[in-house]
């Protein structure tokens, strides 16, 4: 066991000293904080298993989730492209690789269309109607990182774009979008906003600094509030979805958790520090864990 750690170790090694931007790719596609993949991968299982009714098969969920690692690397380099002016002068963003120098944008760029190629090959092995979802998900993708300076509330293009994932499973699996995949796209629309409003809590000083937006300076001092109706407008639209696909109780086992790592999200926002609203924003990986598990014992039991 020592000696395939250590010839892990050496591999990784010698992969690192010939090829020395790989660490450098990794951050730039922030495949080393996967938050962002979480949030965007637990409401496309949610649809796949409620689509499928259980398990879809290797083919769609290898599919999905190797697509939702990759459209999210996507999405961070776009991002980092567009705002590399003004990640130096934030103090979380301010060491990413375009703006250190570790990166050049033609070596981000050439990377992204890397990453979208590999995209689309998985997209293509399913059908014609979710490849159309997807360019749709991709345009939205890569103007999201322009919204802050347009509009106070860029995390609804945001909401847009971590959604398409639900119709897209849908289409792979059933050739339709049926009303209940419209109230996943609701629910998951809604909880983007309220957590990428977290995140934005812990920015809005810079932003406003930088004359940027985000719907955290929108809402101003009546942010927590806001937030707390988009929650519960998430928890009771979720609690549409088992009404309407008549789920039994692992699934109100599993939104019951999530009620409650929401109500401790409220908790941890209540002095608007900027640590304690990244933690909230972070916790929201459980939120959407507990709600996949709900759904996977359902469907495990039927």
């Amino acid at each position: 066991m020592h000696s395939a750690r250590l010839s892990f170790s050496q591999l990784t090694t010698s992969l690192i000293s010939r090829f020395p931007k790989i660490p450098h790719l990794i951050a730039l596609a922030r495949l080393n904080r996967p938050i962002g993949i979480y949030l965007l991968l637990w409401p496309t299982l949610w649809a796949l298993w409620i689509a499928a009714e259980g398990f879809a098969g290797w083919h769609l969920f290898l599919v999905f989730s190797l697509g939702t690692v990759l459209t999210r690397s996507a999405g961070c380099i776009i991002n980092d492209i567009v705002d590399r002016n003004f990640d130096g002068q934030v103090k979380r963003t301010r060491d990413r690789p375009l703006v250190s120098g570790q990166l050049t944008v033609p070596e981000a760029i050439m990377f992204l269309g890397a990453i979208v190629f590999c995209a689309l090959l998985l997209v293509l092995s399913t059908n014609i109607f979710t490849l159309g979802i997807a360019v749709f998900g991709a345009v939205i993708a890569a103007i999201y990182p322009l919204m802050k300076r347009y509009t106070y509330l860029p995390q609804v293009i945001l909401g847009v774009a971590f959604s398409c994932g639900i119709p897209m499973a849908f289409t792979a699996t059933q050739l339709s979008i049926p009303p209940v995949a419209w109230l996943l796209i609701i629910a998951n629309l809604v909880w983007t906003v309220a957590y990428d409003t977290e995140y934005a809590m812990v920015d809005r000083d810079d932003d406003i600094r930088l004359g940027l937006k985000s719907s955290a300076i929108l809402f101003a001092e009546m942010d927590k509030l806001a937030i707390g109706i988009l929650q519960l407008t998430f928890l009771g639209t979720l609690l549409l979805v088992g009404r309407t696909e008549t789920l039994n109780w692992p699934f109100y086992l599993g939104l019951s958790i999530a009620s409650g790592l929401i109500i401790y999200q409220q908790f941890l926002i209540k002095e608007r520090h900027r640590d304690a609203c990244l933690s909230a924003f972070l916790n929201n990986h459980w939120v959407g864990l507990s709600i996949f598990l709900g759904l996977f014992g359902h469907y495990s039991l039927t």
